[in-house]
């Protein structure tokens, strides 16, 4: 029994960091500004960063989503067409339930890594990887 309970500590003490943290994970809310025919999200870096993805990653996604064109400038997006803050935000939740939180403990530390020819959502916490669909 004493062995067993040394090779526990041994284990546990060998998991990241990240595993015991318990801070509370949240997406900023996409500023955005409609003008003229065009859609202007403000705050698009700072979501991409929040969320630890590459902003064209997300860009990709939430073009197809809109069913839109739209490209990447500085720290904003700028996408052809009107669309609402509400339905902007939708969508990156969409994102961030199919491409950021892991589906085995549920915790946004994970890395989108390539084996192959395929994307796999690698999580940092507990370990587990999932095929992900390609964009």
């Amino acid at each position: 029994m004493e062995k067993y309970k040394d090779l526990l500590n041994r284990a546990i003490d060998q998991l990241p960091p990240e595993v015991f943290e318990t801070k509370r994970f949240s997406v900023p809310k996409a500023y955005s500004v409609i003008q003229g025919n065009r859609t202007f999200v403000q705050n698009f870096k700072e979501i991409a960063e929040a969320l630890n993805r590459d902003p064209q990653h997300l860009l990709k996604f939430l073009l197809r989503e809109l069913g839109t064109a739209g490209n990447l400038e500085g720290g904003r997006v700028i996408l052809q067409g009107k669309f609402t803050h509400f339905l902007i935000n939708e969508r990156i939740d969409e994102y961030v339930e199919k491409f950021v939180m892991c589906q085995e403990c549920n915790r946004p530390d994970t890395r989108i890594i390539r084996e192959d020819r395929i994307f796999i959502l690698k999580c940092a916490a507990c370990g587990a990887k999932a095929p992900l669909k390609t964009l």
